[in-house]
């Protein structure tokens, strides 16, 4: 969901129309935006709702444990769930790095072994692991990583990449400054393959972008970084957890300790011009959903994610 600039009747937000993970149109509306941080979504505190926009709200990682409330006390607005889904993240307060590594079962850990074995024998020298943390560390990471970011299949496909625009390095290195930025680069040959950029909220690491260079897919080099780099923020002892944000995914699923069920909420008003949209957005979500069934009977739903990334 692409969102732009703030004005009196909300965000201009552009709500994609996918099928499998691929963008294939937008229904764009002027909404109220309104991200449940994990420790609301956690405590069972509930994210204040502003004003809405033109068009009414878009509700971030609703706890699907209130949606029936949610709707009770919003009769008259049209509520459409876009997506459900687990929000995984890693408790990190009471447990350190070899802990989390025991959550993984025995065949997992070996196969995350094999692949960083495998990544450091394909290269003379094997491959390194850089840390960005300060203002000028990270205004170099945004320089090497933005490149990078442009290969990636989640910028092609998904316009998902890191945003490496001026005003977005800037607060980068603004937040660098104050000490709520992690960030790592993988690199091979003095090549960066891999990069995870990790905001700081609150003592808690946002898992806001990871790409890697699709010449080295077969190598998992994202896979590799990202364990890595989870030893190096256990060894600070300072954050409390590690959160995946809105969306599944099977890394997430697999690199997570605990997860809450969320939902992603609209919140329309009920006008013709909505009831069209939404209809139009359900129909191709139904069309979708029985594609994936299909695949799934057929086996081929992971071949087929594949060669879309392609």
């Amino acid at each position: 969901m692409e969102q732009g600039g703030t004005q009196d009747g909300g965000e201009a937000v552009a709500l994609r129309i996918e099928i499998a993970g691929r963008p294939i149109g937008h229904v764009r509306r002027r909404l109220r935006v309104v991200p449940h941080g994990l420790d609301a979504i956690l405590t069972g505190g509930e994210a204040d709702l502003p004003p809405s926009g033109c068009d009414g709200w878009l509700l971030r990682s609703v706890p699907a444990a209130r949606l029936p409330a949610l709707g009770n006390a919003m009769t008259g607005w049209l509520l459409a769930v876009r997506q459900h889904y687990p929000r995984h993240y890693i408790p990190m307060e009471q447990a350190g790095f070899d802990d989390w590594w025991q959550g993984f079962s025995a065949k997992t850990r070996s196969t995350l072994s094999r692949k960083a074995r495998r990544l450091a024998d394909r290269f003379d020298g094997g491959f390194t692991v850089h840390a960005y943390s300060s203002a000028d560390e990270v205004a170099e990471f945004m320089s090497v990583a933005a490149a990078l970011s442009g290969r990636t299949y989640q910028e092609r496909l998904m316009q998902a990449g890191l945003p490496a625009g001026g005003a977005d390095v800037a607060q980068a290195v603004a937040a660098a400054g104050q000490g709520h930025v992690r960030a790592f680069l993988l690199f091979a040959e003095g090549r960066a393959i891999a990069y995870l950029y990790l905001p700081v909220e609150e003592d808690v690491l946002v898992y806001a972008h990871l790409g890697y260079d699709p010449d080295f897919a077969d190598l998992s080099p994202g896979t590799v970084l990202h364990v890595e780099a989870m030893r190096r923020l256990y060894a600070e002892g300072r954050f409390r957890a590690f959160d995946f944000t809105e969306g599944d995914g099977a890394h997430k699923a697999q690199f997570g300790r605990a997860s809450v069920a969320c939902a992603d909420v609209l919140l329309l008003r009920p006008s013709l011009r909505n009831r069209a949209a939404l209809g139009t957005m359900r129909a191709i979500d139904g069309l979708a959903a029985g594609a994936k069934r299909l695949l799934d009977r057929a086996g081929l739903r992971a071949r087929v994610k594949a060669l879309i990334r392609r």
